[in-house]
This record gives structure tokens, C-alpha cells and sequence, in this order.
């Protein structure tokens, strides 16, 4: 298998694990008490996953870190998802802070439901692009 396709192959595999935490936090926010930092980590997971699918299938090589601004970074400007600084900087306090113990406001049920939308939405932007044949032309990036 030539470099790209296989690099083509491991990003889809990357899809497949984004697609399952998005799926988590969807089923968790119909969850009765629903735990919202779970949602939450769930949904930047999905995120970072995707960002990470990007990342392998331009052969862009990156750390391994959890810090969504960090590999929105790495991308070529044509390839970065609509997401802005404040939402980076929020959903990896989600895979950084809240994950864990510590002094910070709960996480309310509006805010789990936005970070959902959130991964939503850079699911379309990511997956339409890994379709364009070919992917990711040297020419528009």
C-alpha cells in the first residue's frame, strides 16, 4: 500500500473512534442526571479525533496532545475546521480540566448540548473533505 492510501486508511480509522465518542455524548445527553463532563469529554474527543484524521491523511505529523488548538494549528488554513479560538480553548479544558477533580463551575446541560453541536459540525467539515477526490490538492491548500 502506497504512502497516501495508507495514510487515507489510518485517517478513516481515526474517523471510526471520533464517530463512536460523538456517539457516546449523544446517547449520554439523553441519560436522566446527565453527566455533562462526560458529554463534554466525549465531544472534544470527537474533535480532536477527527483534527487528528486530517492531520494523517496529509501526512502532517503531530504530538500526542489533546490540545485542539494546538493541531487546528498544524493544518494548512483551506483544511481548518470552522471552529474559533474560544471553542478550542474550551473544549480541551473538557480533555485537560474538567475531566478531572478540581475547583471549576459544574458543567451545565446547555453547555454539554453546545459542545455537542460543536463536534457535529466539525464531523460535516472533516468528512466532506476527506471525500474530495482527489483529497486534499497540493494546488488548494
Amino acid at each position: 500500500m502506497c504512502g497516501h492510501s495508507r495514510g487515507l486508511t489510518v485517517a478513516w480509522q481515526w474517523v471510526a473512534k471520533a464517530e463512536n465518542d460523538l456517539r457516546s455524548a449523544a446517547h449520554l445527553l439523553k441519560v436522566g442526571d446527565c453527566p455533562t463532563d462526560n458529554v463534554c469529554f466525549h465531544a472534544q474527543q470527537c474533535v480532536e479525533k477527527f483534527l487528528k484524521a486530517l492531520l494523517v491523511a496529509q501526512g502532517i505529523e503531530f504530538r500526542k496532545i489533546h490540545d485542539v488548538g494546538e493541531l487546528v494549528i498544524l493544518l494548512p488554513p483551506r483544511l481548518r475546521p470552522a471552529i474559533n479560538g474560544m471553542e478550542q480553548d474550551r473544549l480541551t479544558e473538557y480533555a485537560t480540566v474538567t475531566r478531572y477533580p478540581g475547583d471549576y463551575e459544574p458543567i451545565s446541560l446547555a453547555e454539554a448540548r453546545q459542545a455537542v453541536k460543536i463536534a457535529r459540525r466539525v464531523r460535516r467539515e472533516v468528512r466532506r473533505l476527506l471525500k474530495e477526490r482527489p483529497p486534499f490538492s497540493k494546488e488548494s491548500t
